[in-house]
């Protein structure tokens, strides 16, 4: 069998490098399919161009997989069209977190023949398996497909246990000197970068998420340093961006892996996504000798009720005293900050502003942008509960236009004064970043022309 698998345009200028393909090329080539990848995020080819391909080129099946955006759904639908046009169709599967929550609406709007839902490795070769005709469709688990015009939805997919199991990404089919220019915090223009996961899934439950697999499943410190040598070696790569929704999933498990990455000796810049409530001094302390960065960290409000509301697990203290030990060990922390939650006000917003002026090193320009139900999410069903949302339909196709403008205002304020508001609260904030970058620039200027700096390399965006 000949599978295609197509890697969606994002419109990014170096593209995020697509693990989860990568993750389902290596598996299906495992067991002896033949993978080709179709990168349109890298070469920008318009959806004819597909098109052609599937008419030139028979392929025995063909997979896509987006995120819940405005954009990608819209491109997914565009994706699909030249899909369903071709002269040699072939089985046509979707997955991510886009189509997972509802199947059926992306099913008929798609004419996919199927949703894998949640973790595909072990589902796909089942999948595949029901393409060739040695099982039924109803007998593979975690998937969705339509039936005499009725969607099907099988039992959810039992969860892989040990993920040290699954072979690692297959980077050789894969344009890997355009992803490795991906620019992280604090990587030098000589470093190249590529992502890692370190786990699957989130040990907390925001209201705002949308989360496939329940529970958290870590990847052994010794499979996560095998895959980095790996990455080290064949690919020159020295950033690493682990890209699970959080490394720092304990203050155990932090320990652990740093302690584990020095022993190793990697000697490897390194980001990740962290939690507040375990960033103390000691742990900050060995992440940075173990090379770490920078830390993105899901603050979300510095509202005490709103936190409270979203179920995020922190309090605006353990929000404060960690960024405040992460700057204070010399890491860049990342801000992420929502505003619109249910019972949030001006006065939310204006907090969220007032403490990123006063703590942003400006590593990375950060804005608030409004929060989102998404799909799947305990906001999106409170939305439909209160009638604010009709369904998914209504989301994708009428409300979420743009992931910077409302899609469901939650607050007593009218869209307009939402709007408003967030283009103050924003305009202090690109201000602010601008205007130290500016002071930057002219440091530097003075340093060499006033102290004869002759280390400088020319007024240059890196």
């Amino acid at each position: 069998m000949r599978i295609l698998l197509v890697v969606y345009d994002n419109d990014s200028y170096i593209s995020w490098f697509p693990q989860g393909l990568a993750y389902i090329a290596a598996v299906c080539r495992n067991v002896g399919y033949e993978v080709k990848i179709y990168n349109q995020d890298v070469y920008h080819w318009p959806e004819s161009h597909l098109l052609d391909l599937l008419n030139k080129e028979r392929f025995d099946v063909i997979g896509v997989s987006v995120i819940a955006g405005y954009y990608q759904y819209r491109k997914l639908l565009k994706i699909s069209d030249a899909i369903n046009k071709a002269k040699y169709r072939p089985f046509y599967i979707i997955g991510g977190h886009g189509p997972a929550p509802e199947p059926e609406y992306f099913l008929k709007k798609t004419k996919a023949d199927a949703v894998v839902i949640g973790e595909g490795e072990n589902t796909i070769i089942e999948l595949l398996e029901a393409v060739r005709g040695l099982r039924s469709l109803s007998s593979v688990n975690g998937i969705a497909y339509m039936e005499n015009g009725k969607c099907v939805k099988t039992p959810a997919r039992e969860l892989i246990k040990n993920i040290d199991e699954i072979p690692f990404p297959a980077w050789d089919l894969f344009p890997m000197d355009h992803y490795a220019l991906l620019r992280m915090p604090h990587i030098k223009n000589s470093e190249s970068c590529m992502p890692v996961l370190s786990g699957r899934g989130c040990t907390f439950k925001c209201n705002f998420c949308y989360r496939m697999d329940k529970g958290f499943r870590a990847r052994t410190a010794e499979s996560i340093i095998e895959e980095i040598q790996i990455l080290q070696k064949d690919y020159g790569i020295s950033y690493i961006a682990f890209s699970d929704e959080l490394l720092m999933s304990s203050t155990k498990r932090t320990i652990e892996l740093c302690t584990s990455f020095i022993k190793a000796k990697l000697n490897i810049k390194w980001d990740c996504n962290g939690r507040l409530n375990y960033a103390k001094p000691d742990v900050l302390k060995l992440m940075k000798e173990a090379g770490c960065v920078f830390i993105n960290y899901g603050i979300e409000s510095l509202d005490e009720k709103a936190l409270r509301v979203m179920g995020k697990g922190l309090t605006v203290k353990q929000i404060i005293t960690g960024i405040e030990n992460t700057l204070a060990a010399g890491i860049s922390p990342g801000f992420n900050i929502i505003f619109g939650n249910i019972g949030e006000t001006a006065e939310s917003l204006n907090r969220g502003v007032d403490f990123l002026l006063k703590y942003d090193d400006h590593a990375q320009m950060r804005t608030i942008r409004p929060v989102t139900p998404y799909p799947g999410s305990p906001l999106y069903y409170y939305a439909i509960e209160k009638g604010l949302l009709k369904d998914c339909e209504d989301f994708y196709e009428n409300k979420h236009v743009n992931s910077d403008l409302l899609s469901v205002n939650f607050t007593d304020m009218s869209d307009d004064e939402f709007h408003r508001l967030l283009y103050e609260a924003n305009k202090k904030l690109i201000t602010n970043y601008f205007s130290a970058q500016l002071s930057k620039t002219l440091n530097t200027a003075e340093n060499l022309y006033l102290n004869k700096d002759a280390s400088f390399r020319g007024f240059r965006q890196s």
